[in-house]
C-alpha cells in the first residue's frame, strides 16, 4: 500500500491481535519517525475498534509516504492491506 507495509502472522489461538510498529531512520529524524509511528498507531486503533481481530500478530511499517498521506487515505491503506493478507474481522483469519 502507498502509506504503509503490513506483515501478518497467524498465531493459532483466539487471543486479541498483537501489534508492532516500526519506522526506519530513512524516514527522518526522531521527531519525524515518532510522528509517523503515532499516525500508524492511531489508524490501527480506529480500524481495529471497528473490526477487532483475533489470533494474529501484525507489524505495521511506516514509510516516507506515511507522514504525508492524508489520514483517511492511511486508514483505507490499512484496511485494504488487512483484506489483502486475509485478515478482515473478528474470528476471520
Amino acid at each position: 500500500m502507498p502509506g504503509l507495509v503490513l506483515q501478518a502472522m497467524q498465531r493459532g489461538d483466539t487471543g486479541p491481535a498483537r501489534l508492532g510498529f516500526t519506522v526506519t531512520k530513512r524516514v527522518g529524524n526522531a521527531v519525524v519517525r515518532n510522528r509517523t509511528r503515532r499516525r500508524l498507531k492511531e489508524a490501527a486503533r480506529l480500524n481495529l475498534a471497528e473490526r477487532p481481530l483475533m489470533g494474529v500478530d501484525l507489524v505495521l511499517i511506516g514509510r516516507e509516504a506515511t507522514r504525508g498521506r492524508a489520514f483517511g487515505a492511511l486508514r483505507e491503506d490499512l484496511r485494504r492491506a488487512l483484506v489483502k493478507v486475509g485478515v478482515t474481522g473478528v474470528g476471520v483469519t
